[in-house]
């Protein structure tokens, strides 16, 4: 008995119209599923490639060629997106200052080993949700468990990325002035690095430009869609990163007693070794793989259900940690070489790096190459963060991605203006003894981020079919079922234990 298919059509920037619009072809049972699959393999025939087949009546078969569905266009196009979020500020400026006040070697060492047993084990896991979900990072849960309450932590996932960004966007700002700053002569060898810094942050018209100019970028990557936008952007920026850090790095171990910053982050000092110091590297190591803020959900839906989830999240945590320690080869063995100490806080790379990098020949131009690799990697981190709210407004219909994007980017902005103002004008405004960028940070950090972790661990390990998880996360695989086992128990015991000391911890109660 013959059925019917039917082809939608899609009209895309670089593609025409498809010629099989809306013509109805008679096509027995046995040949529409291949048909389905040679479709959904056709390398970039448009953007959107996915195929869904499925019986609409008892006597129709339709083949849906849907046009409002996107996805990377490669593995390392996924892994370096991803791979960029995860990096971002953690690796290179927070990593560094938290690692110099906390003994450098032992974090480093309690670093490593909290991010291969607990945190990898639940970036997984998001991989997971938005893998087999295939939707936003709400809608990713309403297919998993449809008709339930688990929609509040896609929810919570994407408030936390429009707030986490809108004052992300305010440091990102600080950042392209510097390297404007680089470029204008106002970092030199004489100058007051101290005053500079705290001239940039609270001077509310630079504070608010450059702000804006960071936000501009970012929507202006955004709106151009996963593999033509945020793709494309991260094929350049990161590779660009990798490169100018290596060369950095192998300048600063040149320097004279470089090698004593390297003792330190290499060589540990067990004095280090105590329960602080194991919460704060445990609280980095979530930080450090952008987990808890759906934002690698978000990522993973639009991977491919054939390609290896976890050898992509391997990649992604080795090249995090090779960016965080390339960034203490860059960083401690110039600090050393001057005479500078490492424990310098926040401030690291404003106030103590230009110092640094003023001491050495070609001073200046090292120090804009640093900064622009800051830039670099503020960004890719950024645009995970929109792209999670973007993906929950136009759901999968890309037709409004343009204007959602320009739209939502402003209210980022716009939101963001307070937290700008934190450092000046409105310093003194403050609640609960916090600034409005004090606030927000903690409020993201410390409670949506381990409460978000938690939430996806105990959902994919306790609420979800055992059987199933297994089947759909090994899927394109060949990660033995033993090891699968081992992800899923480490989600159900080690991690929650883990997220749930970070959360104690980060409320001042430990």
């Amino acid at each position: 008995m013959q059925q019917t298919a039917k082809l939608y059509s899609f009209i895309g920037k670089k593609h025409p119209e498809f010629i099989l619009q809306n013509k109805k072809i008679p096509i027995s049972p046995d040949i529409a599923q291949p048909i389905g699959k040679v479709l959904q393999r056709l390398p970039r025939l448009v953007p959107p490639r996915q195929v869904l087949c499925y019986n609409a009546l008892p006597s129709h078969f339709l083949i849906n060629f849907m046009s409002n569905h996107t996805s990377w266009s490669s593995k390392i196009g996924f892994v370096l997106a991803a791979a960029g979020s995860a990096i971002g500020l953690g690796a290179i400026w927070k990593f560094p200052y938290t690692a110099g006040t906390n003994g450098g070697a032992v974090f480093f060492l309690l670093f490593l080993i909290f991010t291969v047993l607990v945190a990898l084990p639940v970036q997984l896991a998001e991989f997971y949700i938005g893998r087999t979900g295939g939707k936003n990072a709400v809608d990713s849960f309403r297919v998993l468990r449809p008709g339930t309450q688990w929609l509040w932590v896609g929810r919570m996932g994407v408030a936390a990325c429009f707030i986490l960004l809108s004052f992300y966007s305010v440091v990102g700002g600080w950042v392209l002035n510097y390297v404007v700053h680089s470029f204008t002569g106002a970092i030199h060898a004489g100058a007051d690095f101290e005053a500079l810094f705290g001239t940039t942050i609270s001077n509310p018209a630079g504070s608010l430009s450059y702000q804006a100019l960071f936000m501009l970028i970012t929507v202006w990557v955004v709106k151009g869609g996963i593999s033509d936008g945020i793709e494309k952007a991260n094929r350049y920026l990161m590779p660009g990163l990798f490169i100018l850090f290596i060369a950095l790095a192998v300048r600063s171990l040149t320097l004279p007693d470089a090698m004593e910053g390297v003792s330190f982050l290499l060589k540990p000092n067990w004095s280090y070794f105590k329960a602080d110091t194991m919460i704060t590297a445990l609280g980095q190591a979530f930080f450090a793989l952008s987990i808890g803020v759906s934002a690698m959900i978000t990522y993973a839906s639009y991977l491919g259900k054939d390609q290896d989830m976890f050898r992509s999240g391997h990649t992604i945590m080795w090249m995090n940690l090779l960016v965080s320690l390339l960034a203490g080869l860059v960083i401690f063995p110039a600090v050393f070489a001057f005479g500078f100490e490492p424990n310098q806080g926040p401030g690291l790379i404003f106030i103590v790096l230009p110092a640094v990098f003023m001491k050495m020949p070609f001073g200046t131009v090292l120090f804009a190459v640093f900064m622009l690799l800051v830039v670099f990697a503020t960004l890719t981190s950024a645009f995970s963060m929109l792209e999670t709210v973007i993906a929950s407004t136009i759901r999968q219909d890309e037709r409004k991605r343009k204007k959602h994007t320009w739209l939502i980017g402003t209210a980022i902005f716009i939101v963001g203006i307070p937290s700008a103002l934190s450092f000046g004008a409105w310093g003194e405004f403050k609640v609960f003894g916090k600034t409005i960028f004090d606030l927000w940070d903690y409020v993201i950090s410390a409670v949506i981020m381990p409460i978000g972790a938690l939430s996806v661990s105990i959902f994919t390990a306790w609420i979800q079919d055992k059987q199933s998880v297994l089947k759909d996360a090994g899927a394109g695989s060949t990660v033995p079922r033993a090891v699968l086992l081992l992800w899923l128990n480490t989600l159900r015991y080690l991690a929650p234990i883990a997220i749930i000391i970070v959360f104690v911890n980060s409320l001042g109660i430990l």
